[in-house]
């Protein structure tokens, strides 16, 4: 590990490791232990620390009250076909969505697509981290959530509809997965909190104030609304990932859903997994093909001076190629995860 001016730079097996023991110590069976700090520090080394790291003491506290279950207990509450319901009982929602994951994938190998809807869960990381997980076993994979409200509905002044994210992702010949992940509001609430970590100002248009005015204050933003992405089209593609997600699966929706930073009430948030077995539509070897012809395509576009065409999932996989298994971390949030090993027995970071 080395300092520097943007914090701590740590190994990211041992950022795993550690995490592992925390939420060991905390009751969370150790194959569930390593999917939650798998998830996070990913996030991490793919350049996105709004999802990684940072989350794990509000993890951690959740557990701590009971508003989120260490052992989690997802049930199937029915069946038909191609198409499952999961109760999630307020298990960990890495753990909940992993299960959820798997089962679409199976569904869609039987029925050539696979649907799951999940309710009760908790958050789950980053959503591109499961739909990945979908396009690797030869699937357009497609994840919906709902969350705490983060923004107000169009023209309206107070929060109502949570940042909703989505993404999906599939598979390609030479360049991986191509993966779209977005929240709804013009920037993931995360990017809010972890400005505020690092003492940083936002950029003019993420949010506004409690008064509806402007503002460059992380603190005044989490008080106040972030805006949605393209206007009243961002509120409107939100509005229905609720639907999918919340009313859809007969989980928590709009108001009534709590985010992963409140410690001490239950979340109900809800996902919708969709898997499509792309082998019952064509080979795959013949879909990848395709894909890279259109990435050429895409890619033979001119670019602006001093930029580079790019693809969805390409600067996740830059980073993480960059980052050659390395994560740099705050310190404001090396700290709180000391405090969080030393509570607990564990030999923290520093």
């Amino acid at each position: 590990m080395s300092a520097s001016t943007a914090g701590r730079r740590f190994k990211s097996d041992e950022l795993v490791e550690l995490a592992i023991r925390i939420l060991g110590a905390h009751g969370v069976p150790t194959d569930d232990a390593q999917l939650v700090a798998e998830s996070l520090v990913t996030s991490d080394l793919w350049g996105h620390p709004s999802h990684g790291l940072l989350r794990l003491p509000w993890y951690v506290a959740r557990i701590e009250s009971g508003a989120m279950w260490a052992r989690s207990e997802p049930e199937v509450v029915s069946s038909f076909a191609a198409v499952t319901v999961l109760e999630g009982h307020d298990g960990i929602g890495q753990v909940v969505t992993d299960r959820a994951i798997g089962m679409a994938s199976q569904a869609a190998t039987q029925y050539g697509v696979g649907v799951v809807a999940v309710r009760n869960s908790n958050h789950f990381g980053t959503a591109a981290y499961w739909t990945r997980h979908l396009a690797e076993r030869g699937c357009v994979g497609i994840l919906t959530t709902n969350g705490s409200p983060a923004m107000a509905p169009w023209g309206g002044l107070q929060k109502m509809v949570g940042a909703n994210p989505w993404s999906i992702a599939v598979p390609s010949g030479s360049h991986g997965s191509v993966v779209l992940d977005v929240a709804n509001t013009g920037v993931a609430r995360g990017k809010i909190y972890a400005a505020k970590e690092r003492g940083q100002r936002l950029p003019d248009g993420w949010a506004i104030d409690a008064a509806g005015l402007p503002t460059n204050d992380p603190q005044a933003a989490i008080d106040g609304l972030i805006l949605p992405m393209a206007g009243h089209k961002g509120y409107a593609i939100s509005f229905m990932m609720d639907v999918l997600s919340g009313v859809l699966t007969g989980s928590s929706f709009a108001t009534d859903v709590v985010g992963p930073y409140v410690p001490d009430r239950r979340s109900g948030c809800g996902h919708l997994v969709m898997a499509i077995d792309i082998a019952a539509i064509m080979p795959r070897d013949q879909f990848e093909q395709r894909m890279d012809a259109l990435i050429a395509t895409i890619k033979a576009c001119p670019a602006t001076p001093g930029t580079e065409v790019l693809i969805p999932g390409e600067l996740e996989n830059l980073a993480a190629h960059r980052a050659a298994g390395s994560v740099t971390l705050p310190t404001s949030t090396v700290a709180e995860l000391d405090a969080l090993a030393t509570a607990v027995g564990v030999t923290p970071l520093t």
